[in-house]
């Protein structure tokens, strides 16, 4: 996980830093949706220079979370109804794909690295350490969707995922949420472990959708 800002002297903080420390925040739930970035207060916030907010925004941009208005600014990205059902569609298709596409027997190697990113995720839940949770997270979806050994495929999966952090950040702070994570999380590794593609494939599905449909009844989304 990218370091915090006080561990990042604005004499170290290159936009690239600057853009992995605002994407943490928008991930674990401190930036919501339509809040508007604002340069000057970044710069304060962080410490950093202008030509550092500038770059971080642009890059957050380019990465799907950050959004820029004519005349008005960066805020980070809000989604309609309808976009969150369509992207949930396009992460749907890509990580059943992915899940489908993994060879057995699966390597011991690697699933125990898919355990130990597994009993990462669970320790920091327990400690209550939000930033570890996302960095756990990320890592053992990364690592399961890898299995798959499609590069590009696991690119796709890895963009799509990022996109949506605004919308799972309603979920990050939910103990509920979290206690299924875990049980769905260990569900992926039984699948593995049993060779069971099918019981893998439907709780891949399964895990996408507490997040689309907290974020959606949490704005008051309906259909537009």
């Amino acid at each position: 996980m990218p370091e915090t800002a006080e561990a990042a002297p604005a004499s170290r903080l290159t936009g690239t830093r600057l853009a992995d420390l605002l994407e943490e925040e928008i991930v674990i739930g401190l930036r919501f949706p339509r809040e508007r970035l604002v340069e000057d207060e970044l710069m304060a916030r962080f410490e950093a220079k202008r030509h550092a907010v500038r770059q971080a925004l642009q890059i957050l941009e380019a990465r799907g979370v950050v959004e820029r208005r004519p005349n008005a600014g960066a805020f980070v990205r809000s989604f309609t109804a309808k976009e969150v059902r369509d992207l949930y569609a396009l992460r749907d298709l890509l990580e059943v794909s992915a899940a489908e596409l993994i060879e057995f027997p699966v390597p011991p190697a690697r699933l125990e690295e898919l355990a130990g990113a597994q009993r990462r995720h669970d320790a920091a839940v327990e400690a209550n350490d939000l930033r570890a949770v996302v960095t756990a997270n990320t890592e053992f979806h990364r690592r399961l969707f890898a299995l798959s050994d499609n590069e590009a495929l696991t690119e796709a999966i890895n963009r799509a995922a990022r996109v949506a952090h605004a919308i799972r950040s309603v979920t990050v702070t939910s103990p509920e949420s979290l206690r299924l994570s875990r049980q769905e999380h260990r569900r992926m590794l039984d699948a593995l472990r049993e060779g069971d593609r099918d019981l893998l494939a439907r709780t891949c599905r399964a895990h996408l959708l507490p997040s689309r449909d907290a974020y959606l009844k949490r704005v008051g989304l309906t259909g537009n």
